[in-house]
């Protein structure tokens, strides 16, 4: 064989190498958000779980909070409902349902008797494990997120996504920047 179709099958076979590379590590970042957003979705079950427990106990010691609960309740509907939903259009529920534990959690000030249930302390530091477990997986997911879509928008690895269909995927971040904080659920609330 002659040297120049030496280099250019050579040459062939390294941008097919190259291609098949690239497109690996695209299945693999993908996988790994798809992942990382599963684990975002059991900490946001296990929230949505904790809310019945937390209107019984809070009903318990505070009837007079029907209102209050009942706004909680709702938020957790919602967003029970939307779990199928992406990331981007599941936010603005998620958001409501911190919004409203916060502010059930707020009013518990006002109930000493309430703040001294063991019940309700045990639900106060499982909400707050919880709470932090989801900072923790969405920090993750958008850490991923941030990954990928870099791979996405940056040459050359653009030219692979464009011709396979990978396209950037949505953070999942809080709307509301007052919600930013874990609530406070501790007995110092």
């Amino acid at each position: 064989m002659e040297p120049a179709i030496l280099v250019l099958v050579g040459a062939v076979v390294a941008a097919l190498l190259a291609l098949m590379v690239s497109y690996n590590r695209f299945v693999r970042q993908r996988v790994l958000i798809d992942e990382a957003w599963s684990g975002i979705d059991v900490e946001l079950t296990r929230r949505h779980d904790l809310v019945p427990n937390l209107v019984r106990t809070v009903q318990a010691h505070a009837a007079h909070e029907r209102e209050v609960l009942a706004g909680l309740v709702a938020a957790r509907e919602a967003a029970t409902e939307h779990r199928a939903d992406a990331p981007a259009a599941r936010q603005a529920y998620e958001d409501r349902v911190t919004a409203a534990l916060a502010q059930v959690l707020v009013r518990t000030e006002a109930y000493p008797e309430l703040r001294a249930s063991t019940s309700f302390l045990a639900l106060q530091d499982e909400l707050a494990h919880t709470e932090d477990r989801i900072a923790a997986s969405r920090r993750f997911y958008n850490g991923n997120v941030r990954a990928y879509n870099t791979r996405v928008r940056t040459f050359p690895s653009q030219l692979v996504a464009n011709a396979f269909g990978f396209a950037v995927r949505d953070f999942f971040e809080l709307r509301d920047p007052s919600l930013a904080g874990v609530p406070r659920v501790g007995p110092d609330l």
